[in-house]
């Protein structure tokens, strides 16, 4: 088992929630096409403080705002020339707060879709997709402890994240979003099978299902743990269905999100998950510190 899983606790690993959605509930980001990397500009204050509550709710893993710093988002804006500052910046949050609440935490470096997220329709090539996940890889490695390249949607953008991410020398978690219907397939409509098989032997040190409907995580992860000869974990979202081809242009393009996944329900689903053989547990979009804190305070116990 990969170096990284000796940092962490034994047993359950607890990952944060989401920053997006969190910090547009704190009225600190959530317009136009950069989504949560605005607050880095706006309200870093905003940042650090929701790592903080994070923290303090058990997380053992905290992830960076680097989803948004990309690219992609920064030069419609005329902010390419800041990028390599931002993302720079998203992991010194994170460090601050580690340091501010003096719990040893490990830090995520957040890599997520490179041209849209849910878009698999969208992902360039293979050359192009690995050349946007290098640079901001190499931004990111040299502050954080290991990678999360998260709700990838089909198989050639979580190679080229994946290999992107390895280049550094750093552990590499893998993170697939799966269709809301709960079958075994990636956004993309490629299998989980072949999803798995495309990435086995890479070096990846777990591998999660993220920002889908924890009903269907529920039916896809047995199917992955019985495939993997790695950690496996999941991290689901709190959205209503995500519409076919989305595209985010602020925050009112943002699916509702759900009221019946209060932390008690969450926290069902991610018994579940456990049950199934998940090691490595968390939230992602509209799942928040309260729900962290719930998971924390019902399942480190029996994993200790």
């Amino acid at each position: 088992m990969d170096s990284i899983f000796s940092r962490l606790p034994p047993g359950l690993v607890l990952l944060d929630g989401g920053m997006g959605q969190e910090l547009i509930n704190r009225k600190a980001s959530g317009q136009g096409v950069l989504w949560s990397a605005k607050a880095l500009f706006d309200h870093p204050e905003a940042v650090q403080a929701v790592h903080e509550d994070y923290i303090h709710a058990g997380a053992d893993v905290i992830t960076t705002n680097s989803y948004a710093c990309i690219r992609n988002n920064f030069e419609p804006e005329g902010l390419a020339d800041r990028l390599g500052e931002m993302n720079r910046l998203a992991a010194e949050l994170a460090q601050r707060a580690r340091d501010e609440v003096g719990r040893p935490v490990l830090i995520a470096g957040s890599m997520g879709p490179q041209n849209g997220s849910y878009r698999p329709d969208l992902v360039g090539s293979y050359e192009a997709t690995e050349a946007l996940y290098r640079e901001q890889a190499e931004y990111l490695a040299p502050h954080i402890d290991l990678f999360i390249c998260e709700t990838l949607s089909c198989i050639l953008e979580a190679r080229a994240a994946v290999v992107a991410a390895a280049s550094t020398g750093k552990p590499v978690w893998l993170s697939w979003s799966i269709e809301d219907s709960g079958a075994a397939r990636l956004r993309s409509g490629e299998s989980i099978r072949d999803a798995w098989d495309d990435i086995a032997g890479t070096g990846v040190s777990a591998v999660l299902l993220n920002c889908s409907p924890p009903e269907a995580i529920g039916r896809v992860l047995p199917e992955l743990v019985s495939m993997s000869d790695i950690p496996v974990g999941a991290y689901a979202n709190a959205f209503t269905p995500i519409p076919e081809k989305w595209d985010f242009h602020g925050e009112q393009s943002i699916p509702p999100s759900r009221t019946d996944l209060t932390p008690q329900t969450y926290t069902d689903h991610a018994a579940s998950w456990l049950a199934s053989g998940a090691r490595i547990i968390g939230g992602c979009c509209e799942v928040g510190p309260a729900h962290i804190a719930h998971l924390h305070k019902t399942f480190r116990s029996k994993a200790a």
